[in-house]
């Protein structure tokens, strides 16, 4: 065991021409970075594009890319209903602020009066009319 050890803890020294070959290749590569070029960032290449001449080649007529229609999305998931709807809710809370509470009252004397029927009728009908179940 004792002998496994030794041999495992011994660190192979490298030779002379081993140094010599790992100082080369180091020198190799030094060179061969600073023989090439440095990457030009995006900005600058347009605009050395923008800059240089153009050619007179013929160009390719391209056609006009289609623009992808979105699609509508109808139901519970219609998103754009939804902006406007709440968009419109709270503008008119912005605009009646203080009169909403007057609105309210107006709303409860004219169903209590004489058009309550007719209003709760009108009520009915567009209820029958809706998905939604009251």
């Amino acid at each position: 065991m004792a002998a496994k050890k030794k041999k495992k803890a011994a660190k192979k020294v490298p030779s002379k021409k081993a140094k010599k070959a790992k100082k080369a290749k180091k020198a190799t590569r030094k060179a061969a970075k600073a023989k090439k070029p440095a990457k030009k960032s995006k900005k600058t290449v347009k605009a050395a594009r923008k800059a240089a001449p153009q050619k007179a080649a013929k160009k390719v007529a391209k056609k006009p890319a289609k623009k992808a229609k979105k699609k509508q999305i109808v139901g519970e998931g219609d998103y754009q209903a939804s902006r406007t709807f709440l968009k419109d809710q709270s503008g008119f809370v912005k605009k009646n602020k203080d009169r909403i509470p007057t609105l309210g009252k107006e709303a409860e004397a004219a169903l209590e009066g004489p058009q309550g029927d007719m209003l709760r009728e009108a009520e009915a009908s567009a209820a029958g009319r809706s998905r939604d179940t009251f």
